[in-house]
């Protein structure tokens, strides 16, 4: 498969993300049952990799959602191209705890699956390259905008050492 076709697979994706968030906000009773927290369109913007052994990709363009079902919880989802120049997948939730808010910031974690990177005997599909992701997220808000700065953890199987993701955050 060529560059071109992947990166308009991903284009095509968030077009379909986008149109998706348009009708939720458009239907005011399901933004009001299923995102009464918010609703944040994230763009991903990069990442900084801690101690690498070889290079990697820093700029790592994307789109994701973060549903706020209350002040804690929410559901998220979105696209990048990775750091290995692959396109990811991610889906999961987000905790957020009270005792963790303190004004602008907030510590949160995020847990589910993500997708373009190998795995190796903890992954699934069939190249191993979907896998289970848990990463701590200090989130920083001011009215409408905010950056969200993800640290993921390694991924031996890949080479890939600890990682912090970049995103900028905008409420819908």
């Amino acid at each position: 498969m060529g560059t071109g076709n992947r990166y308009g697979k991903a284009v095509r994706a968030a077009s379909l993300l986008l149109a998706t968030l348009s009708g939720m906000s458009a239907s005011t009773s399901a933004r009001a049952d299923w995102c009464s927290g918010g609703l944040w369109v994230d763009a991903m913007l990069g990442s900084y990799h801690i101690h690498p052994k070889e290079s990697f990709e820093d700029f790592n363009p994307g789109l994701g959602v973060e549903c706020w079902l209350n002040g804690q919880w929410a559901l998220t989802a979105g696209g990048f191209r990775n750091s290995l120049a692959h396109p990811s997948w991610y889906g999961g939730g987000v905790w957020a705890p009270e005792f963790a808010h303190w004004g602008f910031v907030r510590l949160a974690v995020m847990g589910g699956l993500i997708s373009g990177y190998n795995y190796g005997r903890w992954g699934f599909g069939h190249d191993h390259s979907i896998g289970p992701v848990a990463a701590p997220i200090l989130m920083t808000s001011y009215k409408r905008v905010g950056v969200n700065f993800i640290l993921v953890p390694p991924i031996p199987s890949d080479n890939l050492p600890f990682t912090v993701g970049f995103q900028l955050r905008v409420r819908y």
